[in-house]
């Protein structure tokens, strides 16, 4: 079998799906299924015409996976827009597909992102997004994933932490877009929680709630970010933070601490605080660093530094984000408010202004641009 031949066949297979109406990205994944079964199969059995099988086979593909997508987000329009409390209905067949996916012989990164492209419905530019890598990065994991479970029975269901890593993903791409996305999440969450006695998963659940119970203060009618300590609390969902605070203090009671459940006690103090004045920051600080020390995460450490610069004042923060590497995700929009803080309005606009071109999104384009003009206008009066 020839792989020069199926490199140089890929380009105009590709061109044929999307003049047959596929968009593009979904006829690449196509054509990288077809490949990969070429791979599987040519050796034994070589096509009379290699161009016509592909073809053949990427439709195929293409089509089996746009009836999943419209399944899916079927499944998806049955889900209140918010959350029900309360216990959750027998275990759906789309939980199974996420532990099948999360499969023994993947690695657990592999099979996140395998997870989330194949049953959590997300693109392969939102999963990079995620885990912070280059798209052409994350497209050659999940081909790498596609080609290794290929050639298995997907009859051995993976691990509980891999599919509440999963879960936690979902539930993040849709709390920053997505409202549907987010509640099926949840609605899955719960539906594992009431299977699986387990601390983590109960973590997790408390978490998605705390944090969805802020979504509708989140945002101005005109999409514009609120910054935490200028949302709306009377706009708070107060029925999910007490049900979140409950779940937590449940799981938190069997002293097996876990990474969703030290997040979700991050959150809690959150929700528990009247006014943002009131927040119990050094209680905070606290928590990131059991969480820091669960999971060495610098993303962790860097929301620590803006925790630590709150309970102790800006230049500790700042003392605290200089042992991390300036290239981290928000690690000029974290330096900038601090700076702003500290009384540096100069260095802070010019921070805000450099957040603002290496954001992941246009809310948080638009906010750390305004928050560098509103500075810069101060500094001009």
């Amino acid at each position: 079998m020839n792989e020069v031949l199926l490199r140089s066949l890929t380009p105009s297979v590709l061109g044929i799906l999307v003049r047959r109406g596929a968009d593009f990205a979904a006829a690449e994944d196509a054509v990288q299924d077809a490949l990969v079964e070429a791979l599987r199969v040519w050796q034994a059995d070589p096509p009379r015409d290699p161009k016509g099988w592909l073809v053949t086979v990427a439709w195929r593909r293409f089509l089996d996976a746009t009836r999943a997508d419209a399944a899916r987000r079927r499944r998806e329009d049955l889900v209140d827009e918010e959350p029900a409390p309360g216990p959750a209905p027998a275990v759906d067949d789309t939980l199974q597909l996420y532990f099948l996916c999360a499969h023994p012989s993947l690695t657990p990164s592999s099979a996140v992102a395998l997870t989330l492209r194949a049953v959590g419905g997300l693109t392969t530019r939102q999963i990079a997004q995620a885990y912070l890598v280059p798209e052409a990065t994350m497209a050659q994991r999940i081909s790498r994933a596609k080609r290794t479970v290929s050639g298995v029975r997907l009859d051995q269901p993976g691990d509980v932490a891999t599919v509440l890593r999963v879960l936690y993903l979902v539930f993040n791409e849709g709390y920053s877009g997505d409202v549907d996305l987010a509640a099926e999440a949840i609605r899955l969450t719960r539906q594992l929680a009431a299977a699986i006695d387990h601390p983590e998963v109960a973590g997790l659940l408390a978490l998605m709630l705390l944090h969805h119970a802020r979504r509708a203060a989140r945002t101005t009618p005109d999409g514009s970010l609120v910054p935490l300590a200028e949302q709306d609390r009377g706009r708070w969902d107060t029925e999910s933070i007490a049900e979140g605070v409950e779940i937590l203090q449940a799981a938190l009671a069997r002293d097996r601490l876990g990474e969703f459940q030290a997040q979700a006690a991050i959150a809690a103090l959150h929700a528990d605080a009247p006014t943002a004045e009131e927040t119990d920051w050094v209680q905070i600080v606290e928590w990131y660093d059991e969480l820091a020390r669960l999971t060495d995460s610098p993303v962790v450490r860097l929301n620590r530094a803006v925790a630590v610069g709150e309970a102790d004042g800006p230049r500790a923060g700042l003392a605290a984000l200089a042992a991390l590497d300036d290239s981290l995700p928000r690690h000029a929009a974290v330096a900038a408010y601090l700076h702003e803080r500290d009384g540096d309005l100069a260095t802070a606009a010019r921070l805000y202004a450099e957040a603002a071109q290496k954001a992941p999104n246009l809310a948080e384009v638009g906010h750390l641009t305004r928050q560098a003009a509103r500075l810069n206008t101060r500094r001009s009066r």
